[in-house]
């Protein structure tokens, strides 16, 4: 089990995190209600893809002794409704896109630019994005 990220709210869209040692806050934009005091719940989601898509491809190359100097990557969030979606399974409610764009730094060759590119689809996020998810809401104890 990780441990727990802790957040808390008052009367407002502003939300202070605790994540182990780090300390931030998370909040909506001020058109639609918040302070813009910080990234939106969804620019979180799409930082996390992003930084272990890079994690992992800088991990693998340096395995594989691939000369990668850099990775920039550019995460853009959508959702449509499902049922105005012609190529997924789903056929009720949203269907949430995530575009990765990576761009690669090095001396690479195509090969190995195209072996990087199947390697981002095997960052953890992106594959617990991609796979079932259960979420459980209980009520903690008031004090």
């Amino acid at each position: 089990m990780t441990t727990p990220v802790v957040l808390h709210a008052l009367d407002s869209f502003r939300t202070e995190v605790v994540a182990g040692p780090h300390h931030f806050i998370l909040d909506e934009p001020v058109e639609a209600g918040g302070t813009g005091e910080g990234p939106t719940p969804y620019d979180l989601m799409g930082a996390a893809l992003g930084g272990c898509t890079s994690m992992t491809l800088h991990y693998y190359a340096k395995r594989e002794k691939l000369p990668l100097t850099g990775v920039d990557v550019t995460i853009v969030h959508d959702r449509q409704h499902a049922k105005d979606c012609a190529d997924c399974v789903t056929h009720s409610g949203y269907i949430h896109r995530f575009r990765v764009e990576i761009r690669l730094h090095g001396d690479l060759n195509e090969e190995q630019r195209q072996q990087l590119l199947g390697i981002a689809r095997r960052c953890p996020v992106a594959k617990t994005l991609s796979s079932e998810i259960k979420i459980d809401e209980v009520l903690a104890p008031t004090q």
